[in-house]
């Protein structure tokens, strides 16, 4: 099926359902799939066995390691061809930086941005990203139900927890109230699940076939007719 959009970026935080809707949608538009590969990230079991956030041992190796697995697969985006069949993707470059902050002291922080703006200019934007929200809660319950070891932790103050959730959500909120790289379609899949209920992915495919952009929300538990709120700013880009 043709693609409105020839690069479509999935995101959310942690455990929100981006890489389960991103495969989706491309497998729906016959397109080609790049997502995040933490396996490969050698670090990332260490920095989770010492809790996720600041005064990790292992935040910035952790950090260097997905930024530069995100800018070798970017780049390979720009070769001849690639985008002809379309692109959906389980992360926006952009937002690597949103983790950084998160989990970076000031030092560490500093060395990152460095590299990170030398590496940014020279990667493409999507035409849409796909903001998936819920609430921390919600996140939680998905990560136990998933159960990943690396992200359960086996001690005290290790794994995710739910305040490094709420600072995430804080995070995404902060981030996509600034965020002009892309149209932004938000959708709130607390109780919606497009990848596994055939009604909400049509809703789904219907919001993103009559979405015009900049800025719209999607939030099926107060719109019933899954209609879409063109309002922009702040407010609108809040799980309500």
């Amino acid at each position: 099926m043709l693609m409105r959009f020839s690069h479509v970026v999935v995101e959310g935080p942690i455990g929100v359902g981006k890489t389960t809707l991103a495969t989706a949608l491309a497998r729906h538009w016959g397109a080609r799939a790049v997502l995040e590969r933490p396996e490969h990230n050698p670090f990332l079991e260490r920095f989770y066995a010492h809790g996720a956030g600041r005064d990790n041992p292992y935040a910035l190796q952790t950090q260097l390691s997905f930024l530069f697995q995100r800018v070798e697969q970017m780049r390979d985006l720009g070769q001849a061809g690639v985008f002809e069949t379309g692109v959906v993707s389980d992360f926006l470059f952009a937002k690597d930086s949103l983790f950084a902050m998160l989990n970076l002291g000031d030092d560490d922080l500093a060395l990152y941005r460095q590299i990170y703006r030398r590496e940014q200019q020279r990667l493409p934007e999507p035409d849409l990203v796909i903001w998936l929200q819920a609430e921390p809660d919600v996140l939680l319950n998905r990560i136990r139900t998933r159960g990943r070891p690396m992200e359960q932790g086996g001690a005290p103050g290790a794994g995710i927890g739910e305040d490094y959730l709420e600072r995430l959500n804080e995070a995404y909120r902060q981030f996509f109230t600034s965020y002009r790289g892309a149209p932004v379609l938000a959708v709130n899949v607390e109780a919606f699940h497009p990848a596994e209920r055939p009604v909400d992915w049509q809703r789904l495919l219907d919001a993103i076939a009559g979405f015009e952009g900049p800025f719209a929300y999607l939030d099926p538990a107060d719109l019933g007719d899954g209609s879409l709120s063109a309002s922009f700013g702040p407010a609108a880009r809040q799980p309500q």
